[in-house]
Formats: C-alpha cells, structure tokens, sequence
C-alpha cells in the first residue's frame, strides 16, 4: 500500500487539486500543506455547497484527518484565525485537528503594504501577484529576519523584534515607494487576539510527521499553485515565492525523498493561468469564452479571469521529469463537452530559427509558436461519469493520447465540480 501520497500541480495553477486531495484522504491520518501561504485558493464542493480553503489542507473536511500547515508554508495568523472561524460557521469543527509549524514564517501587515507597494511602482510591468504579501515574507525568511510562529509564544521578545523589523520596512515604504509609515503597536495590537487562539496548535511538525511515518500512518502532502509557477522551475519571473515541485514537499516538511511512496500530478483537460506570463497555447476565440464560461475560470484567490488554453503536453512532459510523477490525474474533462474538436499542444517552433522543440528551456517560452493535434469532439455529456467505459469514445482516446504522450498513466479523471464525480482508473492504494 502507498501510504504516503504527493499531490501537485503540473501547469499554472488551479487544476482542481483540492477536490483530489479531499477525495483521496478519506482513509488517511494526516494532510499537509508544505508551501505558499494563503495567494492558493482550493475550491470544493461538498453536498452542492462550495468551499474555498487558503491555508487549511483540504484534507480537513473529512472529520477522522489531521490537518498540518508545515514549517515551508508562510502564514497570516489573521486570515488563518477567519478560515478556522469559517469552517466552524459550517460546523466543521478542526479542534484538536490542525497543528502548525513552529518554524513557518509570519505574514504581516507590512508584507502586504510592500507587495502592494512594489506591484503599484511597477506599473504596466507589474508581476501579477496576489497582494496577499506572499513574497516579502519569503524574502524575510531567506534574509534570516522573518517573525515565525515560535515568536507569537513569547509577547515581549514578539514585540522587541517586530519593532526592528517595522523600522525596516518603513525607511522602503516612506523614502522609496512614498507610502504612508506603518506603526508596529498597531500590528502588534491586531496579533495578539491571535496568540492565545493559536498557542497550542503550534508544534514541531517535522517530528509528528517522522512519528506517523514510523507508525506506518497515511499522509497525503497538498500542494499549493502549479509546477510552472515554481521560483526555480517556472516561467520567472511570472512565477510565486516558494518551490511549487516536488522539492518543496522535502525542505517545507522535513520528509526525506525515501518516504515518498506515490507522487500525483494534477493537470486540467486544457491549460489555465492567471495573471502575467508566457502561456504559448493561450487563446483568444470563442473556444477561450467557452472554456472560460463552462468550467468557471476566475481565480478563487482574486476573482480575476483565467487565461485559457489547450493542453500544452509539451510543458506537460517537462513537468512529470521534474516532478518525478508516477501517474497524472485529469480534471475538468467535462469542460471539452460540446465542442467539435479538441487540440493537444504536441511540440513548439522557434520562431527564429523555425527548430521544432519538443523540451523548451525556460528561455525559450517567449518565442514560440505551439504546434497541434486536431482529435475530435464528443457530443455527449461526461458530466458526474464515474467508470471509464461510460465515457464517449473520443474522450476515451483522448485520455489515451495524453497517457501515450506523457508516458505515465493516468489513475483518476475528474468529471465534474463535485467530490464524487471521479473516475478510478488505477487503484491508488
């Protein structure tokens, strides 16, 4: 039996992890998030209600999961009291069932204002970023001056150092950007209600995690954003603050590469981003309304409209060697029903010099044109199928094709928004 599963994204972002993570830790005793903070937003429907989730593991709604935010995951005390406060509104109780990394970095107010800040200088070059203060906070954590959640045990050290590191910030946001001046008493006030509401959840997560694996425990890793959104692997610098691969499930819990039993790559039918970028198989046709419209795609985070394409298994490939995956999971399929044909992005033209490229550098995104297979549509709805030979035939063959391109297989097919709508191809277990 895999007991311990890796699920993340393969493209830019919002492939429908969360619902899969949820649907597959029915029977685990733990589920981590071990990177980003709250800029991912992971969308569930459960008895036709929706569910957005920014921090918490997803893994949470099943009542038997413990749920841990680990130590690679930046955190704003705030918006996590709002998302624990929000799920017991829906009488989904998490006490005694989520734990917090004493080591995972704080979002503050001033990680906000510079995000903020820095996006407004940038004017029409601006990143795209969420403007939940996502990078700076990284940025104090590899400059060796970030607050943890360690720090909210002892008040008088918290507010000695948070004083220090407001001064800091202040001479950028006052000199620089010629924003107003943050006060750290005000910050410091706005913390406090969150200490005594979050004291006991803060433990060493890398022990408990060592602890389950000994005691041959499930766990179920969540990912956060998408493999192309990675500060090393992605399309930089459109790109988020943490290692969205395979290698931020190591550094951000602890967890060596040996433990890792099973690694689930989850990419939609077609290709979604959002914000600024290179996209090479975007699209700007009624296909791009239709995928847009059918399959909702506006960001669960910021509400902003997805860009749309179709599957680019080129960059596709690329991601299962980097994540080394052991099998892809689809989602979205239902989206295509409806249209008369479908494309797979298969290989790419340098527009310079006319190479066809099947592996692209990261450089080489910029100055491509895709190259496509046409397959055929499917009229009938595969909306809520739940065994593969009920699927139309095209789908099925497309289903194929991906598995023949990518050459791993594909164990799950997502039909639809709610948790049941899931097709088990291969067992899992």
């Amino acid at each position: 039996m895999k007991k311990n599963i890796v699920i993340l994204g393969t493209q830019w972002g919002d492939e429908g992890k969360g619902k899969i993570v949820d649907s597959l830790t029915q029977d685990s005793a733990y589920v981590v998030r071990y990177q980003g903070g709250h800029n991912a937003g992971h969308t569930l429907v459960v008895n036709g209600e929706k569910i957005i989730l920014h921090l918490i593991p997803s893994g949470i709604l099943h009542d038997n999961v413990i749920g841990i935010i680990a130590n690679g995951v930046v955190v704003s005390p705030l918006e996590l009291m709002k998302e624990i406060k929000m799920l017991e509104k829906r009488s989904i109780s998490i006490n005694n069932r989520l734990i917090l990394s004493h080591a995972s970095p704080l979002i503050l107010q001033y990680h906000i204002d510079m995000d903020v800040a820095r996006e407004k200088k940038l004017g029409i070059n601006a990143l795209g970023t969420t403007g939940r203060g996502i990078g700076p906070a990284y940025e104090d954590k590899v400059a060796r001056r970030a607050l943890r959640l360690s720090d909210l045990k002892d008040e008088k050290k918290l507010a000695i150092r948070l004083e220090k590191i407001v001064d800091y910030y202040n001479h950028q946001l006052v000199s620089f950007y010629h924003q107003k001046s943050i006060d750290y008493k005000i910050i410091l006030r706005d913390l406090l209600p969150t200490i005594d509401f979050l004291y006991d959840m803060i433990q060493d997560t890398t022990a408990i995690l060592h602890q389950a694996i000994a005691d041959k425990k499930k766990i179920v890793f969540e990912g956060a954003q998408g493999s192309f959104l990675d500060i090393d692997h992605g399309t930089y610098p459109y790109v988020t603050s943490s290692n969205s691969t395979i290698g931020g499930v190591i550094t951000g819990t602890g967890v060596g590469p040996k433990n890792l039993d099973y690694i689930l790559g989850v990419t939609k039918a077609y290709s979604t981003r959002v914000g600024y970028g290179p996209f090479p198989s975007e699209l700007f046709n009624n296909i791009d309304k239709h995928l847009s419209h059918k399959g909702n795609e506006f960001g669960s985070t910021t509400g902003r409209k997805r860009r749309t394409g179709w599957l680019d298994t080129v960059s596709l490939c690329r991601a299962v060697k980097i994540n080394s995956l052991s099998a892809l999971c689809i989602t979205k399929l239902d989206v295509l029903d409806g249209l008369d044909e479908i494309k797979i992005c298969i290989s790419y033209k340098n527009n310079h010099t006319s190479e066809i490229i099947k592996y692209p550098s990261i450089d080489d995104w910029e100055n491509i044109t895709p190259i496509y297979e046409i397959h055929p549509g499917w009229k009938k709805k595969t909306l809520g199928i739940k065994k593969l030979e009920d699927l139309p035939y095209a789908a099925r063959n497309y289903i194929s094709r991906i598995e023949e391109i990518t050459q791993i297989p594909i164990d799950l097919i997502s039909t639809g928004p709610d948790r049941f709508d899931i097709i088990f191809i291969n067992s899992y277990n």
